[in-house]
């Protein structure tokens, strides 16, 4: 099997998909009801890009193509206020999170689709386990090969991805201790992790018909890199970032990852090579497990220093890139979080040790994510 064409986009232009929970009013457990969301926004006739997760009780909204911070907030916050009017109708909340703090994946039922269906055939309970939320973020690239490139060099910050986003710390009812423990899940199944080191799409179109000759790939989304070519789009795709606890987060986030990709594009500070993942499965798990608090190795001089004053450090070399793509006010309000230690998994920890009461948490979510 051939793989897709990649089609060439405007360098930098973005898009945000964000997966969301669905929960009841009563006891704020997953409500199986995307099913009656998705049909009730269907019928306000808007061309937004919504649709059901592989379990119910879940949805993604998606942006079109953005080039700054405030379009992806305007149309974030478009379907955001839509879905909400709609929630509201059938009595449900929703709320961001990369887990929901007490479902147990047993008592999911996997959404009908033949794609679904067949995911649940082939991985059986880790289908159900996916229910779990995720933010991802594409970056267009102009070229197959540049995206590759970009690809690897992006990879180096994954764990200041995970641990700028993190927001999963509860699972089935206990705290974990990571601060990203929605990845914990992700890496279970047998084609996550890093990108194969290639760096033209000549090479990747070889390693995917090897895959695809193999009957274990039948498409790109059989893959379920950190980040991966995205070629109908023109774009790659970072996924490893949890659903963050608001529009405003999530879309800050985005930019920084866009202003980060001009930085390693037209700066080119290193050159990427298979050496720099010899460190980067314990630079991910530092990161899911102690967030912004966690170690980084530098692949490059293998120095080890705390993650929170790499991130700064970055934030200060991206600057100029930035406030070029007017990402600035939104990366200057990120350096204020990292400097303060602020980040969505602490506020969780905080808000369940007010509250008492896991249920009331999830309660806390929804009122976070409709302000």
């Amino acid at each position: 099997m051939a793989i897709p064409e990649f089609s060439a986009s405007r360098s930098l232009t973005l898009g945000v998909e964000l997966e969301l929970q669905l929960v009841n009013t009563y006891d704020y457990d997953i409500s199986e009801a995307t099913a009656d969301l998705l049909r009730l926004l269907r019928k306000k006739n808007k061309k937004w890009d919504v649709k059901p997760e592989i379990t119910h009780g879940m949805f993604e909204m998606a942006t079109g193509i953005c080039v700054a911070y405030d379009d992806i907030v305007e149309q974030l916050d478009e379907i955001r206020q839509a879905a909400l009017h709609c929630a509201d109708r059938l009595d449900i909340g929703i709320c961001g999170g990369g887990t929901h703090p007490f479902q147990h994946w047993g008592e999911r039922r996997i959404f009908e689709t033949p794609r679904f269906d067949e995911l649940s055939a082939l991985y059986g309970y880790l289908a159900k386990q996916f229910t779990i939320f995720g933010q991802h973020v594409h970056v267009g690239c102009p070229q197959a090969d540049e995206a590759l490139v970009l690809l690897h060099r992006l990879s180096r910050y994954v764990p200041h991805f995970i641990a700028l986003s993190a927001s999963s710390p509860f699972v089935q009812g206990s705290d974990t201790g990571f601060h990203s423990a929605r990845l914990n899940s992700v890496f279970a199944f047998p084609l996550s992790g890093r990108a194969p080191m290639v760096r033209t799409w000549t090479e990747f179109s070889d390693y995917f018909e090897a895959m695809t000759a193999t009957g274990i790939v039948k498409s790109m989304k059989d893959f379920y890199w950190d980040i991966r070519p995205k070629p109908e789009y023109g774009t790659i795709e970072v996924r490893v970032m949890d659903t963050p606890l608001t529009i405003a987060k999530a879309s800050t986030i985005a930019v920084f990852i866009q202003a980060l990709a001009r930085y390693l594009t037209l700066e080119a500070p290193f050159k990427e090579q298979e050496r720099d993942y010899l460190v980067y499965s314990f630079n991910r798990f530092q990161a899911c497990r102690f967030g912004l608090q966690g170690v980084y190795v530098d692949p490059s001089t293998n120095e080890h220093r705390p993650l929170a004053e790499d991130v700064l450090e970055i934030l200060a070399k991206i600057e100029p890139h930035a406030i070029d793509l007017r990402a600035d006010v939104a990366c200057a309000r990120l350096k204020d979080d990292v400097m303060k230690q602020k980040d969505d998994a602490s506020w969780l920890r905080h808000q369940k040790a007010e509250a008492k009461s896991l249920a009331a948490l999830v309660q806390q979510q929804c009122l976070l994510w409709r302000a």
